[in-house]
Order: C-alpha cells, then sequence, then structure tokens
C-alpha cells in the first residue's frame, strides 16, 4: 500500500478514535470516583491558630485513610476498566491499553480533582469560642494517583499473556 492510501488513514482514525473513546470513558468514571471517595473517605478536621490551618487531632488517622480509600476506589475501577478494555479490545489491544494507561492517569487526576473539592471544604465560624475550623479531603501520599493506570494496564496484559500462553500450550 502507498502512503496516500485512504484505507490507511482510515484506519489510522479509527485507531486513534478507540484511543480518545477509551480515554473519555475512563474521565467519566473518574468524576464518579471522586464522588465515591468523597462520599466515603474520612474527612480531617482542622483549626485556624494564629493564620495558619492546623490539624485539630494531631494523633487523627484520617490522613491515611483518606489515602487508602482513594487506592481502594482506584484500585477497583482499575481493575474493572482493564478486564472491560480486554473483554472489548479484539483486534485494537494497543490502542486499548494505551488509552487505558492514558486515561487511568486523567481519571485518577479527575478523581482527586472532584472529590478534594465536593462538600466538607466550607469554612465554618463558631461565633462562640472565636475560632475558624474546616474538614479537608485531600491526599497525602500522591503515589496513589498511579494505582488506576497500573491496575488498568497491568490486569490488560495479565489477561493477554495468561490467554496468549494458554493458546501456544494447547497447539
Amino acid at each position: 500500500m502507498c502512503a496516500g492510501d485512504p484505507g490507511t488513514s482510515i484506519r489510522t482514525v479509527r485507531r486513534i478514535s478507540y484511543f480518545v473513546k477509551t480515554v473519555l470513558v475512563l474521565l467519566v468514571l473518574g468524576a464518579v470516583a471522586g464522588l465515591a471517595w468523597s462520599y466515603f473517605a474520612p474527612r480531617t478536621h482542622y483549626l485556624l491558630a494564629d493564620g495558619q490551618w492546623l490539624v485539630a487531632d494531631p494523633n487523627t488517622q484520617t490522613l491515611i485513610a483518606a489515602d487508602g480509600w482513594f487506592a481502594v476506589i482506584t484500585g477497583a475501577l482499575g481493575l474493572l476498566c482493564g478486564l472491560a478494555g480486554y473483554r472489548l479490545a479484539e483486534e485494537r489491544a494497543i490502542e486499548v491499553v494505551s488509552g487505558l494507561a492514558a486515561g487511568g492517569v486523567a481519571a485518577a487526576l479527575v478523581a482527586y480533582l472532584v472529590g478534594s473539592s465536593v462538600g466538607g471544604a466550607a469554612i465554618q465560624a463558631a461565633a462562640a469560642g472565636g475560632y475558624s475550623t474546616r474538614d479537608t479531603l485531600g491526599l497525602t501520599a500522591y503515589g496513589v494517583l498511579v494505582f488506576w493506570p497500573v491496575v488498568a494496564a497491568g490486569t490488560f496484559w495479565a489477561l493477554e499473556f495468561a490467554v496468549t500462553y494458554r493458546e501456544r500450550h494447547q497447539e
């Protein structure tokens, strides 16, 4: 085939569209994951003292728990996306797994942005005590942002390896 072949450009556009569709689906799921994280994860309480926000309870485990909930939610969605992506990929494995990786990164960032900005962030002034408090949700271990893409792409390739290995040894 020559470089100007219309069939080649149509195939290229289709490949790009599979990648883009995968990323867009994961972005929508990222918003859902952010809402789930905001609902399930505990919020850390802060007090305003001398112009600085300080953790109200220095012994709190809510910072770690929020990271854990984020990891569980995004890891579970990564697993589901990897399974679904493998099931639907057919002959478009490279496009889909690339979409899972890139979309997983984007979805995790969307989940973080949505989850940390929804509810609980309002600052409340206590009139009687003359102090302000706020409840926030955030991450302290930013490494959990890679759970979604790593689990999604890893699941896809683990299934690909298992199926290919089995098919080769049945011959």
